[in-house]
């Protein structure tokens, strides 16, 4: 074998040792960058967060709407699946869907377009192809389909559907080939087939759910892996989990547990729920308590063990988790703020890292990761 000459070597080494000491200090030469974008209600602004490789969060943006003047209840939130356009529903009149373009370098955000709504929409969110914008109503009792032009912007509504009471989130499965609607008001959770390639919803009966009497089903998550759903309620502080037949979207329930610290007394307000990348730990909000409880997921069985509970923000309406799994940011809407946590890559439990100012009333994150 022939042996590298002196120069070759001392090359190689040299290099050797960049990579490493890049490693560790955690710069890469075309390393991704993450942002965090948080919807404020009474600000009528989006807060743009670049988080580090340590959960450390820089101020980058704040992109406010263009020709909105009334805040809104709340500011949901939704991204494209080719990440190049975020879109924020607003719930003041005239109610409209304000679409940005994201910049792909700095993850900044620019306007594009503001497009209509059906109503006040608690919740917004794409297809999984980008084609269409689901969105549903917690006071009209109904749920839309817009399409989405080519550049982002939100067209005028393709169908709105009447539902149960107080419509509250409208998601589609992994396989984009149902969509379901909690309806808290009326203890249900409905169902219904997309074609994507048509762009139509079409209600299947019975509903995909129907939850214990006054439980209040909110928000809800599928496992990464397909196979469970996991549902929190807001009346009565419950988390369930549910085995999920992706042939013709039935729920089973496997398990019910709570998002209630331990000795809870009053009367629950529960709000998100969200899961790692990796499907292997679950979070849950609760708003009289300002608590985030934290459960390990079993891969095989999809069941609960509840890890704990640790303060948060006032009144957590929303939070996320980053791409990586290794953060947690929730925001508070009275404490106008949001609180960055470490999950604990063995244990599943937060530990918290930092606080930070964003908007008025933040109730929505999501994060991006960008190339």
């Amino acid at each position: 074998m022939t042996r590298p000459t002196r120069p070759a070597r001392h090359t190689a080494i040299a290099t050797t040792l960049f990579t490493a000491l890049a490693l560790v200090s955690g710069v890469r030469a075309g390393m991704a960058d993450t942002f965090a974008y948080v919807g404020n209600a009474d600000s009528n602004t989006i807060s743009v967060f670049k988080i580090a490789g340590n959960g450390e969060m820089t101020p980058v943006q704040t992109a406010a709407f263009t020709g909105i003047e009334k805040p809104g209840a709340s500011t949901p939130l939704a991204i494209t699946p080719d990440h190049r356009v975020l879109i924020a529903g607003v719930r003041s009149q005239p109610f409209v869907a304000v679409s940005f373009a994201i910049d792909p370098k700095t993850g900044q955000l620019s306007h594009i377009g503001n497009g209509p709504l059906a109503d006040s929409m608690a919740n917004i969110a794409t297809d999984r192809g980008g084609k269409v914008l689901f969105s549903a109503s917690y006071g009209g009792n109904k749920v839309a389909l817009n399409p989405l032009a080519a550049n982002g912007v939100v067209a005028e509504p393709k169908q709105v559907i009447p539902t149960g009471l107080n419509a509250h989130a409208f998601l589609p499965s992994p396989d984009n080939r149902f969509v379901f609607a909690t309806n808290l008001g009326s203890d249900q959770v409905l169902r219904f087939a997309f074609d994507a390639n048509a762009g139509t919803l079409t209600q299947n009966d019975p509903p995909a759910v129907k939850t214990p009497e006054k439980s209040g089903p909110r928000h809800f998550v599928f496992h990464p892996n397909g196979k469970f759903v996991y549902l929190i309620h807001e009346l009565n502080g419950d988390v369930a989990a549910y085995s999920y037949e992706a042939k013709n979207g039935a729920w089973s329930e496997i398990q019910r547990t709570t998002a209630l610290p331990e000795g809870f007394s009053g009367k629950p307000w529960a709000a998100d729920i969200h899961i790692t990348p990796d499907g292997r730990f679950l979070y849950a909000s609760e708003r009289t308590t300002n608590t985030l409880t934290a459960y390990k997921v079993d891969l095989s069985s999809g069941k609960l063990t509840t890890i704990g509970s640790v303060p948060t923000e006032k009144q957590p309406r929303g939070f996320n988790i980053d791409p990586t799994g290794h953060y947690l940011a929730a925001v508070g809407e009275l404490s106008d703020g949001m609180t960055v946590y470490a999950i604990d890559q063995s244990s599943g439990a937060l530990g918290k890292l930092k606080s930070y100012a964003t908007g008025k009333k933040p109730n929505w994150v999501e994060f991006l990761t960008l190339p």
